[in-house]
């Protein structure tokens, strides 16, 4: 097996990251004011759900649509990416095993896998 599905979901988060790295700034903003408040634990899909409702509001394209997508296969990345580069808040997020690692990568699906 050339390329397992985390390789390429991780591969895609990457991509992603290095055309919006405004998401980037928002999740480790957002993140800080949930430790800051006391929090011990939170959900990252909580903090993405965040920067979504930040990035696209107010600010539709000419569609009437949000700027940019966030695919949620990313925000395992992210979280991951927060404590790896903030390893005193190790635990914060809870991490699952990826199961993805052990299988192939699926064929290029279009926008909407991004």
């Amino acid at each position: 097996m050339e390329e397992t599905r985390l390789d390429q979901m991780r591969r895609k988060a990457q991509e992603f990251h290095l055309k919006h790295p405004e998401v980037w700034k928002l999740f480790e903003r957002f993140t800080f004011d949930r430790v800051e408040k006391g929090f011990k634990r939170y959900s990252a899909d909580a903090i993405m759900h965040r920067v979504r409702w930040e990035t696209a509001g107010g600010r539709p394209d000419s569609n009437g649509e949000a700027p940019f997508k966030i695919c949620n296969n990313h925000i395992t990345f992210y979280s991951r990416a927060f404590m790896r580069l903030h390893p005193e808040h190790e635990g914060f997020f809870v991490l699952r095993e990826q199961p993805s690692a052990s299988q192939e990568a699926k064929p290029y699906e279009g926008p909407e896998d991004e």
